[in-house]
């Protein structure tokens, strides 16, 4: 696009300048967007002549809007942004201010930002609740995950959800929406993880002293959301230490977890009990269970694998 001030410079340089300044002066002023303006404004012709440049800005500006290619193709001068025109003293101005797509584009980036994840695939991280396919298998979980959302309050909600089924049934899209929707209605922020990976990552952190930093985030994020709890290779010292400290911390400061599993409570006491060297543990197991059990609600969630469909 010309730049509106070269427009101008060679208007005003030509030698019929008088007859292409009233016929640019003519052509902005049939704008009904300018004549909006006027009608709630008693402006003088020596103003009108004066702001002709931000007149002409303004109907420029406003024909690309019209025109939209979309927020990434915008063509005006601030892109996502459109003007508004407005008296500054005895002159004609702009203002710019975002528009409905740029406004659109910031709050998806917010929601990013408080919704974040570890070892989640991308597709699964827009999840909302409108895109679930309700069946008679699923009906109850939704209306709970709705529930959730509704009744969230910070800081006060104590109670999460333990989402549990077969493989592919949606429990992680579920979470996700969950997740979603809070940040969006509430401003919640909240993080997501897949629990075999983050173990594994916790194990590799002590080589590099990073272990601790990272554990510090994982227990003070306001929603805590372990995805597929059970499926990861157990240790005593990944139960006791790292999701032992993680739920004693979160216990302590009345911080939400969520769960997704494909045990129910017994069969993940039972996969909890069985470390790799330390043989069975059930009294540890139980005390890692009691702070799972007492801050959930368990919610099974049935159906057919929709990952084979």
């Amino acid at each position: 696009m010309e730049r509106i001030d070269q427009s101008l410079k060679a208007i005003t340089g030509g030698k019929k300048f008088q007859q292409h300044f009233q016929q640019l002066k003519e052509k902005v002023l049939k704008d009904e967007r300018v004549q909006s303006f006027y009608s709630n404004h008693d402006i003088q012709e020596n103003i009108t002549n004066r702001g002709m440049s931000k007149l002409y800005e303004f109907t420029e500006q406003w024909r690309n809007c019209d025109h939209c290619p979309g927020l990434e193709k915008c063509p005006n001068m601030m892109q996502g942004f459109q003007p508004h025109l407005f008296l500054n003293q005895q002159s004609i101005d702009l203002r710019y201010e975002r528009c409905s797509l740029k406004t659109q584009d910031e709050e998806k980036k917010k929601q990013r930002t408080l919704f974040q994840s570890m070892y989640i695939p991308k597709e699964v991280l827009n999840a909302r609740f409108e895109n679930i396919e309700i069946d008679k298998d699923r009906f109850e979980a939704i209306r709970l995950a709705e529930n959730f959302v509704e009744q969230f309050v910070p800081g006060e909600t104590k109670q999460g959800l333990y989402f549990y089924g077969d493989f592919g049934v949606g429990k992680t899209y579920m979470m996700c929406a969950i997740a979603n929707e809070l940040a969006k209605q509430k401003q919640v922020q909240s993080m997501i993880v897949y629990t075999p990976d983050f173990f594994r990552e916790m194990k590799s952190s002590i080589s590099d002293q990073s272990i601790d930093q990272k554990l510090d985030y994982i227990k003070k994020v306001p929603l805590l959301i372990l995805d597929d709890i059970g499926a990861e290779n157990m240790s005593s010292w990944v139960r006791d230490d790292i999701l032992g400290g993680i739920l004693q911390y979160r216990m302590m400061e009345n911080l939400v977890t969520l769960y997704s599993s494909n045990y129910d409570y017994d069969e993940l006491e039972n996969h909890l009990a069985y470390s790799q060297k330390g043989g069975v543990e059930q009294l540890k197991a139980k005390r890692i269970m009691e702070r799972i059990r007492h801050y959930t609600m368990p919610v099974y969630i049935g159906g057919t694998n929709r990952r084979t469909l």
